[in-house]
């Protein structure tokens, strides 16, 4: 079994609008299939109104602390300023002030634009970020979010539960995406079972999968779905809040990094793979597959469906009447007949399965 990748059988769905490639990169270079449906997108505002006012509204009275949450945003927001004739005045504002930066890219940036961060978490996580605020005390405190394509409701409203006042800065904002009908099919995918896992690399996008599925009726199977066969993982808390609020499980790495986050989708999928001996045979399942003594087995989609409603009770006899609800779309007697004698074809034999005559099927479970 060594030669069989860990993601191998499983299928992945993709709603990152930002380095969506890497992470589909990093799960197939792991054996998994990949589909992509974006569920936001991001857009500069180099000349939007609104980064204009949240800059006015900073320059206005000093400022305590700024937390600075990526490079690439801090330096579209100075470029900005730099536009508008306040490049100057907003880097004296800042140079007055604590900063925080969530990451070494973002150090960079404010290190090159002649600044010096006060605190950096190793953890590279805006859940550090503002356990360090908080445990330093806010309270009566100005305090400058620089968000970057996502908003931070969480962050930004426990700080102002703590007592300070926040200004955020939206140098990116999200929308929906231009074609919907990629997310629109992952999302189908949740919810007949063909897609094993969902991993999130931020709230907006984990906020706008749930809106979708709210406004077409979909919700409550999603929900079902994520609490159940489906893995949500989520590079951090704050990317698990919108999941949280509708009590949905998560897993999440311990760092909040795109490998971990592949990472640990990999382990949690194989972790939670059904293992079994039944007629002399070792079998995991895997997704869309089996592999039965150490070899992959290609298994459809009807056999695999009874294949798992058999494995959910290893031994117990499944009537054809709840084999037949565990078919994709139901069906009848004769569908579930077919589909066995598949499951055996694919399994390489006869005796993983056994019939018994008035009552059912049942996997033949080693003692």
């Amino acid at each position: 079994m060594s030669d069989v990748l860990p993601l191998a059988g499983f299928v992945i769905g993709i709603t990152a609008a930002r380095r969506a490639d890497e992470l589909g990169a990093l799960l197939v270079r792991k054996g998994a299939s990949v589909r992509y449906g974006p569920a936001i997108r991001i857009v500069p505002l180099t000349d939007d109104r609104e980064l204009h006012a949240a800059t006015t509204a900073l320059l206005a009275s000093p400022v305590d602390a700024v937390v600075a949450t990526t490079g690439i945003g801090f330096r579209g927001w100075l470029e900005a300023a730099e536009g508008w004739g306040l490049g100057d005045t907003l880097l004296d504002r800042l140079s007055s002030a604590t900063l925080l930066a969530r990451g070494p890219k973002v150090t960079g940036a404010l290190r090159a634009a002649g600044l010096s961060e006060s605190y950096s978490p190793a953890s590279e996580s805006n859940a550090e970020l503002l356990q360090h605020l908080l445990s330093s005390g806010v309270d009566g405190l100005r305090i400058a979010v620089q968000l970057h394509g996502e908003p931070l409701p969480y962050f930004v409203d426990t700080l102002r539960a703590a007592g300070a006042e926040v200004i955020e800065i939206p140098v990116y904002r999200w929308v929906g995406p231009v074609d919907p009908g990629p997310v629109d099919r992952l999302l189908d995918g949740v919810l007949d079972g063909s897609i094993h896992a969902l991993p999130f690399t931020s709230a907006p996008a984990a906020a706008s999968l749930i809106a979708l599925a709210r406004r077409t009726g979909r919700l409550p199977g999603l929900v079902t779905a994520l609490s159940g066969p489906v893995v949500a993982a989520c590079v951090g808390p704050i990317t698990a809040g919108p999941l949280a609020a509708l009590g949905v499980p998560t897993v999440q790495p311990h760092r909040a990094r795109i490998g971990a986050l592949a990472r640990t989708v990999a382990e949690t999928l194989v972790a939670r793979s059904p293992r079994l001996r039944a007629g002399g045979r070792s079998i995991e399942l895997r997704g869309q597959a089996a592999i039965v003594d150490g070899e992959w087995r290609e298994v459809a989609p009807a056999p695999m469906a009874l294949l798992r409603a058999l494995a959910a009770s290893p031994g117990r006899v499944v009537s054809r009447r709840e084999l037949i609800s565990a078919l994709p779309g139901g069906g009848e007697e004769h569908a579930v007949e077919t589909a066995i004698g598949r499951l055996r074809t694919s399994l390489g034999g006869g005796k993983v399965v056994q019939t018994v005559v008035k009552r059912g099927y049942r996997l033949a479970v080693d003692v």
